[in-house]
């Protein structure tokens, strides 16, 4: 197999902290018989996720070259970041990914490599490889190939042992078998069903590979809405939608709008956007990122824009409500001094906060514009708008088709994220919401 022409290179890195203790791995495949050709995967030490994907895929690289210089090789890697920096669509800010992408782009020519985002659930090879470097690392010793190897092995050898026909065609189901469970190439369609020469075990293997391989594209085309990844009206423009952290005024729940002053993050806000910016990098799926022109929102924006290397893009129809005179009041408060007002606003979403605010209506068509030209400039991508309660649940509320009563049945915790996918039918998906794992 070493002289291949074509090969595929799936790699992975993880970070147990973020910076933590890390390692990578990578495999290459024949994308023919979807064997695995060599497995590379390495502890690290301590860095980033960045720093350890970006090193699963030298050493991926690295073990193509091995055995044929002058491949065609397609990476799959279910880091967007490194994709698409790798791709050459987005820049490389981050001065420790620098030589890391100088040092992956030297291994072969240009023109002899093909980046392609896959969802995590069909890089499990490569995940496992980083996984098992971790481990080793954890115990003191480095990975080694030949445990992670014995589940294939026993593969074939489950398929050669009790194969009744020529040995050829055993090969053949665990090789179809083995490409299946990796997931490294699409499902062929057969003419004829498993031949009668097969063994009832070598077809159950082969039978067990398909169904899985058909599991793996089911669960992650669902897993994967809101995400960016294709569907049947192509790739969605996909909004993630991160409320900004907290302000001295959120855990008072005061009326804090966009006619009022301009808070900024308090401490725990700050916090908070420094993790939220780490899940984010760690996701590797944000491609741009669009702020509400709030300062405790671009504060939020600029936390994920440093840790990512992606510029931040003021838009101003993200903007919180204009709560008028209710700014800086608590709800309680409101209540006392403007009960006409409040209960006129509570029933009708055409009914405005005192002082000349912005009734529900009026936010929701702003949202809606903004929407519809975001969704035009960005199709096909994904990106993070970072913006406010009112912005988030009419985004969410127009996406599940609720009726405007719904805004006061949601809860949106700050710093909390949400997904939509906006399908060129016109369709919508809520993949997350209110989503804080990353602050525990």
């Amino acid at each position: 197999m070493a002289s291949a022409r074509e090969l595929v290179v799936e790699a992975d890195g993880g970070s147990r902290g973020n910076p933590g203790p890390a390692g990578y791995g990578a495999v290459v495949f024949d994308p023919v018989t979807g064997e695995a050709l060599a497995e590379r995967a390495e502890y690290i030490g301590v860095a980033t996720n960045n720093v350890a994907e970006y090193k699963g895929l030298i050493a991926g690289l690295k073990a193509a070259r091995e055995l044929a210089a002058d491949a065609k090789v397609r990476v799959r890697m279910d880091s967007k970041l490194v994709v698409e920096q790798m791709s050459g669509r987005w820049k490389i800010k981050h001065p420790d990914m620098k030589p890391l992408a100088a040092e992956a782009a030297r291994v072969f020519p240009a023109s002899q490599v093909m980046y392609e985002w896959i969802p995590r659930e069909q890089n499990k090879h490569a995940d496992r490889l980083a996984n098992e470097a971790m481990d080793a690392g954890k115990r003191g010793k480095q990975w080694e190939p030949s445990s992670s190897r014995a589940a294939l092995d026993a593969l074939d050898a489950g398929a050669a042992r009790n194969a009744a026909g020529p040995p050829g065609d055993a090969a053949a189901g665990a090789a179809r078998a083995r490409a299946a469970l990796s997931g490294a190439v699409a499902p062929r369609a057969e003419a004829a069903p498993v031949a009668s020469a097969e063994s009832a075990e070598s077809a159950a293997i082969a039978a067990q590979a398909r169904a899985a391989l058909a599991a793996n594209v089911t669960a992650s085309s669902a897993s994967s809405v809101g995400w960016g990844a294709a569907a049947d009206m192509g790739a969605p423009a996909t909004f993630v939608l991160l409320r900004h952290g907290e302000t001295a005024l959120t855990p008072q729940k005061r009326f804090s709008g966009s006619g009022g002053g301009d808070p900024e993050l308090s401490e725990v806000g700050l916090r908070q956007a420094e993790a939220v910016a780490a899940a984010l990098a760690a996701r590797g799926t944000i491609q741009e990122i669009v702020s509400s022109p709030l300062r405790r929102c671009r504060q939020t924006a600029s936390a994920v824009a440093a840790r990512l290397g992606l510029d931040v893009r003021i838009e101003e129809g993200l903007r919180e409500t204009d709560f008028g005179a209710w700014e800086g009041l608590t709800f309680a408060e409101v209540r006392e001094r403007y009960p006409d007002d409040l209960d006129a606003w509570l029933a009708s979403p055409k009914a405005a906060p005192t002082g000349g605010g912005e009734s529900f209506a009026t936010v929701a068509r702003r949202v809606s514009a903004t929407r519809d030209r975001l969704t035009d400039r960005y199709a096909g991508r994904t990106v993070l708008l970072v913006t406010h309660v009112t912005p988030i649940k009419t985004l969410v509320r127009l996406a599940l088709g609720a009726p405007p009563e719904a805004l006061f049945r949601m809860e949106l915790s700050a710093a909390s994220l949400s997904a939509v996918a906006y399908y060129a039918d016109g369709n919508a998906s809520l993949r997350l919401l209110n989503d804080t794992s990353h602050l525990r």
